[in-house]
């Protein structure tokens, strides 16, 4: 049981993409995608998944959950690290199959568990025929 109990998602499309009801629309693995970006830059930090509970937990905390798929749990981002994430700001796309999280991150401002900044630290190139990651000289 979350503290918010989502309303199944309008079968209207128009309600859907006008209306004012919240109405996350999870996928059959009970998901939202959720989109991360810094609030201040606009820097791409992190993509994750949240379930119900952990949407709830972030509307009635202010701080980011996300539902870990590798580890099967809830999962309060920065719990360990120090680098909770403070939403500033949380919208739905159109069909709100998707959330977009604006955040300040505390302690280092690490967002990524390799300990950068952004999980977005490579950019794909192709050299010779051959597609490869390449660290990013600017973030």
């Amino acid at each position: 049981m979350t503290a918010y109990d989502f309303a199944p998602p309008a079968s209207d499309k128009r309600e859907l993409e006008e209306g004012a009801a919240f109405t996350p629309r999870f996928d059959a693995a009970g998901l939202v995608t959720a989109i991360v970006t810094d609030a201040h830059d606009g820097l791409p930090l992190m993509v994750a998944h949240m379930n119900a509970q952990a949407l709830s937990l972030t509307l009635e905390t202010g701080i980011a959950h996300y539902w870990s798929r590798s580890r099967g749990t809830l999962w309060k981002k920065g719990e360990t690290s120090g680098n909770l994430q403070r939403v500033v700001e949380m919208r739905a796309d159109c069909d709100q199959d998707a959330i977009w999280l604006r955040v300040e991150v505390a302690g280092d401002n690490a967002t990524c568990h390799t300990g950068r900044r952004s999980c977005f630290y490579r950019t794909v190139e192709i050299a010779d025929g051959k597609i490869r990651l390449v660290e990013a000289t600017s973030m």
